[in-house]
């Protein structure tokens, strides 16, 4: 092997054997039989062994055009959202020549069964939100090449994570908020265990801890309307001081907080201040128009399919995360009284 190289690879190894590349490539695809010696063959496999080569079979992969399909993991809780993510992977995966199959994970139903009779099988890659992380496992796109979404870099199954800058997003939230005076804040939080909800509520503690005079509440709610109702409108009952803002984690728990105040006779934003996280269509559909995070999902799904190419093909997908912006409309104001 040529001393500095960080992998063995196949011509290493037909150089150690004695052999062709294309000996090697029959050997260790299992198709020589009929073609080469089973001495030439035991002799390639002795070689690979000292050099310790394991073959690059994503790459191999992307070479020989398997199927050329990409699966594409999301949660069944799935809004336009995951639409938008679905239409940017898909829409660059056809400029190189792939599909994208789209799986919802089953919610509350137990582990997802394998779409294909054999996952590996049929798949080159496979992009997965951190939110269907169960799917994943029962169809074992683990084991395939494998890009993350909205996922914890430091601890991801992946071969690569591509994320949205969910932590600045609810730094605007908070700063925004705190700008208008609001000190008592209620956090209607995704009851989902995802490290992109950990982020939301990590991160609005500590923005709106580091200003004196402050408190934050947490109240968790399934992502639905039914959901948030409930559970808002049980946190805003509870005696004491009435929090000024509702930060939620995303915008249909903010529409779900709307019904809530108004079951209460309270008012958006006069008595409270209602935030959200997406920009779906539902934050112009209610009113007063909802003050809520942008989030680029084709963008994201763009970078998760360039990220698995790259992957394939083994280069460095992109770094850095994908912007965010906050999107001030007519459901907060300062205090009342303030």
């Amino acid at each position: 092997m040529a001393r500095g190289s960080t992998r063995p690879t196949s011509r290493d190894v037909a150089q150690a054997a004695g052999v062709s590349q294309a000996a090697v490539s029959l050997v260790l695809g299992d198709k020589w039989r009929g073609r080469v010696s089973e001495m030439t063959a035991e002799r390639v496999r002795e070689a690979a062994r000292e050099l310790g080569y394991r073959p690059n079979l994503a790459a191999r992969n992307l070479r020989l055009g398997r199927t050329r399909t990409v699966l594409l993991v999301v949660p069944a809780l799935t809004t336009e959202f995951f639409a938008g993510v679905y239409t940017g992977a898909a829409r660059v995966a056809a400029e190189h020549g792939f599909g994208v199959v789209l799986y919802p994970s089953p919610e509350g139903v137990g582990p997802a069964r394998d779409p294909f009779a054999s996952a590996q099988a049929a798949l080159d890659g496979v992009i997965a939100s951190s939110m269907a992380a169960d799917a994943l496992t029962a169809i074992r796109g683990d084991q395939l090449p494998l890009v993350m979404l909205d996922s914890d870099p430091s601890g991801s199954l992946g071969a690569a994570t591509v994320n949205l800058d969910i932590a600045d997003g609810v730094r605007q939230v908070a700063e925004h908020l705190l700008g208008l005076g609001h000190r008592r804040f209620l956090h209607l939080a995704a009851d989902v265990p995802s490290w992109t909800f950990e982020v939301r509520a990590h991160e609005l503690a500590a923005r709106v801890g580091a200003v004196p005079g402050t408190t934050v509440r947490t109240a968790r709610a399934p992502i639905s309307i039914e959901g948030a109702v409930t559970a808002a409108e049980a946190a805003l009952s509870v005696p004491g001081p009435r929090p000024t803002a509702l930060v939620c984690d995303d915008d249909k728990l903010a529409a779900g907080a709307y019904k809530a105040l108004r079951r209460l006779g309270l008012g958006v934003p006069d008595d409270v201040s209602v935030t959200g996280l997406d920009d779906l269509a539902l934050a112009t559909a209610i009113d007063p128009e909802l003050t809520t995070v942008r989030l680029d999902a084709e963008l994201f799904g763009e970078r998760g399919m360039r990220a698995l190419l790259a992957v394939l093909e083994g280069r460095a997908p992109e770094a850095g995360d994908i912007p965010v912006e906050l999107v001030v409309r007519g459901s907060t104001a300062p205090p009342s009284g303030s």
